[in-house]
């Protein structure tokens, strides 16, 4: 309730600056940012979400990357599960590659400054804007916060050499990628779309590509989660989409009813849910297509 009161006040703030800044363009006009809804396109409020994730073990939150609506739901989303699971709760981003995983906990154990970890470690351009707001918040609240993401580098090789070079890495270097062999579902519709992005072998290799990030990323939150844990993972859409990604090779240790999906989407009418977008998540935010993007 505490949270549905903090995106009521905001939303209203936010909608009166819209309205003051028109006026004074000489048009009057206001609306809601975003609307949410459930996957079979019914409109539900946000404390919805929070009262579902009360009997899941982990929910994963797929962004637009480039959505501040999104980003700021995503922070209050952080700040309502540290309120209904205190220090259970932990945080797993994409964002993140499992090599830099020792700078997060020296800068998190303060063993390194804000501006070592920072100059070191290998930020998207987004971060200050996007992502330090939730590093920032789980470090001052003492949570785990893990990279899952494989290495860039790993994942580049497999799409321009096909996944079976990951075998000839040293022993340190697959210790950052899911075990090996990665057992691939190849009939997943997003591994079929990416596929079909790339003409010819490397579409192959595409997929490979995409399917090591997604095993890697499942199998780092499997490694932190626990019996009493919740655990909130933060990626790109496209990675847990229709159940499928990361969450298809974590289902394949925790049960997919422990699992809770959240979607971001974007449409040039938010008032109802497209048809496409049905079905893409148990929860999917819904942003207008005219709004600002973060880069």
């Amino acid at each position: 309730m505490k949270l549905k009161k903090q995106i009521m006040y905001k939303s209203v703030c936010f909608t009166f600056l819209v309205f003051v800044l028109l006026s004074f363009s000489g048009h009057v006009f206001a609306q809601r940012a975003f609307f949410v809804y459930n996957s079979d396109g019914q409109q539900v409020e946000l404390d919805q979400i929070i009262r579902e994730t009360k009997n899941k073990s982990h929910v994963f939150f797929g962004e637009l990357h480039n959505n501040p609506i999104g980003h700021w739901l995503q922070l209050e989303l952080t700040k309502a599960l540290f309120q209904s699971h205190g220090d259970r709760l932990v945080i797993g981003v994409e964002m993140f590659e499992a090599d830099n995983q020792l700078l997060i906990d020296e800068y998190f154990g303060d063993k390194i400054s804000q501006k070592n970890f920072e100059d070191e470690v290998r930020l998207w351009k987004n971060y200050k804007t996007d992502y330090k707001p939730i590093l920032e918040f789980a470090k001052e609240n003492k949570l785990k916060f893990i990279a899952t993401n494989i290495p860039r580098r790993y994942a580049n090789i497999v799409y321009h050499n096909g996944i079976d070079v990951l075998a000839e890495l040293s022993e340190q270097a697959k210790s950052y990628i899911a075990p090996l062999p990665i057992e691939i579902d190849t009939t997943q519709a997003s591994y079929q779309e990416i596929s079909k992005m790339v003409e010819g072998h490397k579409g192959k290799n595409m997929m490979a590509a995409q399917a090591v990030k997604d095993a890697t990323m499942a199998y780092f939150t499997l490694a932190n989660s626990g019996k009493k844990t919740v655990f909130l993972h933060l990626n790109g859409s496209y990675h847990s989409d229709r159940k499928e990604g990361i969450v298809n090779f974590l289902s394949r240790d925790i049960p997919l009813k422990k699992i809770l999906t959240i979607t971001t989407v974007s449409q040039d009418q938010i008032e109802q849910l497209d048809d496409k977008n049905r079905q893409l998540a148990d929860y999917i935010i819904v942003v207008d297509s005219d709004m600002t993007t973060t880069h």
